[in-house]
């Protein structure tokens, strides 16, 4: 699929793009990965990583910048949009600049796309972007929406664009257990809620969604990955035991649960083996069947949460995770 092919990463210097980097680059071998971010020092510790791989770029830049995006898009043949203002309370307490880059970032992300004659994009998504309760959540669905439509917007260019959605990252960084390990030295660790629950995925498999969303779209799907829920407390026991747990309530704009398909959606989703797919109502998309292919409709009374999900990750599970990776 991106054998010799040129893909660039918007916010390549954060999790998704240490994981996605490396994992492209050995099964794939593309011509050349672009990191465009904006972070000097982050591309300079990155740099040091791939200082003997001419196949790795980078690109300071950003995503509010439609000048320097269209600059780094010539010649790119797939996108990764994963740049965004993602931390809650930052968030919450910055609402203007969150919607500069989650919402404008995206607009100018599409028109890049579309002018520089981009093929595909796939945009990084939140399970607060279903059913929003925070700014963040809010302008990811934004986003999501924005990224949907942009497959009509195109007309007769060829770019096409879909998102990924899924849950806490694991190990990904601001994510629960890094936080917990850095804590945890304070003597207790901080749980909002003893009901809270949690999806977990790893890196590796919110890479290979993205790689899957690339090989299988027409444009304008979401697809959200079959992942195991967590209690926050059982979590924090495994990553901090014996650890007193102290409760502090939720944080503004927090959620309970994670949630990525709602009710609403559930007119237009369809479940396949590893994942399901939510379709867009917007022209008959979600009737199309070169974009339905073999998925089944899911019932009508359907939501996907980290509450009502079938499958658990157990104590086991994530201990023997977390042996394997932190």
């Amino acid at each position: 699929m991106f054998e010799n092919k040129t893909i660039l990463v918007t916010g390549g210097t954060g999790s998704f793009g240490h994981t996605f980097i490396p994992m492209t680059l050995e099964k794939f071998n593309p011509k050349k990965i672009i990191v465009f971010s904006r972070d000097e020092m982050k591309q300079w510790e990155m740099a040091k990583l791939y200082q003997d791989d001419e196949r790795i770029r980078f690109f300071i830049g950003d995503v509010r910048d439609k000048d320097r995006l269209y600059r780094a898009l010539d010649g790119v043949d797939y996108v990764v949009h994963a740049a965004a203002i993602k931390i809650l309370p930052t968030a919450e307490y910055n609402p203007f600049e969150c919607v500069k880059t989650n919402i404008n970032g995206a607009m100018n992300v599409i028109d890049a796309c579309i002018d520089k004659g981009v093929k595909h994009c796939v945009a990084l998504s939140t399970d607060k972007a279903s059913s929003p309760v925070n700014l963040y959540g809010a302008t990811k669905l934004a986003s999501d929406k924005l990224f949907v439509a942009g497959n009509a917007y195109s007309g007769e260019h060829k770019a096409k664009f879909s998102v990924v959605r899924y849950g806490n990252v694991m190990g990904s960084r601001g994510s629960v257990i890094p936080f917990f390990n850095q804590v945890k030295v304070n003597g207790f660790v901080p749980i909002t809620d003893v009901g809270m629950t949690r999806f977990m995925i790893s890196l590796e498999q919110s890479v290979e969604l993205v790689w899957h969303a690339f090989e299988d779209m027409i444009g304008g799907e979401i697809y959200v990955r079959k992942i195991p829920s967590m209690k926050i407390i059982d979590l924090a026991s495994v990553v901090a035991p014996g650890v007193k747990q102290k409760i502090v309530g939720i944080r503004p704009g927090e959620k309970m649960h994670e949630q990525m398909i709602s009710l609403e959606d559930a007119v237009s989703t369809y479940e396949y083996a590893n994942c399901y797919k939510i379709l867009p109502l917007i022209h008959n998309w979600a009737d199309d069947e070169s974009r339905i292919k073999d998925g089944q409709k899911v019932p009508e009374d359907f939501v996907y949460d980290s509450e009502t999900n079938k499958d658990w990750m157990s104590p086991d599970d994530l201990k023997d995770w977390l042996k394997k990776n932190i």
